[in-house]
């Protein structure tokens, strides 16, 4: 699988990078290629592309707009979803506090306005402050014996469409509990509306029309 990690906006839209992957594909260089989208706009573009095989996007609890149009035209084209940023940078591991500090170096540090690349890669375009309050209040849809991040991850994977989610693991403790979200798979469905609730007063407003 190759995939074109967001290029600009216009790529996406551009017959030419299709037609070359597509003779990439018939030469037998590659079986098949996907893309990498910031907006739904460009997933959208590129799943009325043919060929295209998977489309990868932010999507996690404070970052539903990809529900409305994106997950059921893929699911109408057989094209795969790959869920990233599942954890909106960190915020929906439940680990961070007011006084969590981030190295100097890291994005989450550097790019909370968007000073350096997309805003949306950094806690999904959310603010960090607003982001913790709705974090305290995700806590109350999480079940005892699971963790924040478990259930996060949990309720990325229930979503239909979604082929699969790619949140990141620093150590091999944390790429343990990540997989072990998957024995969670009615939690997803059963806390949706609690989402989708915590979504509307937090988020909406402000991250719904931007990606």
């Amino acid at each position: 699988m190759e995939q074109l990690h967001c290029p600009p906006t216009a790529v996406y839209g551009n017959s030419e990078v299709y037609d070359a992957l597509d003779t990439l594909v018939s030469e037998g260089v590659i079986r098949n290629y996907g893309v990498s989208v910031e907006r739904t706009e460009e997933a959208m573009e590129a799943i009325k592309r043919g060929n295209t095989a998977t489309v990868q996007i932010i999507l996690n609890a404070f970052r539903l707009k990809p529900l409305d149009e994106v997950l059921p035209a893929a699911v109408a084209a057989g094209v795969g979803i790959i869920a990233r940023v599942p954890l909106a940078s960190g915020l929906l591991s439940g680990k961070y506090t007011k006084d969590t500090e981030f190295p100097e170096d890291d994005h989450r540090n550097y790019n909370r306005t968007g000073s350096a690349f997309d805003v949306g890669e950094t806690f999904s375009g959310v603010d960090f402050e607003t982001g913790l309050a709705a974090v305290d209040e995700f806590n109350g849809l999480v079940p005892d014996g699971v963790s924040t991040s478990q259930a996060a991850l949990a309720w990325v994977a229930a979503q239909e469409g979604v082929t699969t989610v790619i949140p990141g693991a620093r150590t091999p403790a944390q790429a343990r509990a990540n997989a072990e979200a998957a024995s969670e798979a009615t939690l997803g469905n059963e806390i949706s509306a609690g989402v989708l609730d915590i979504y509307d007063r937090y988020f909406r407003e402000a991250v719904h029309p931007r990606w």
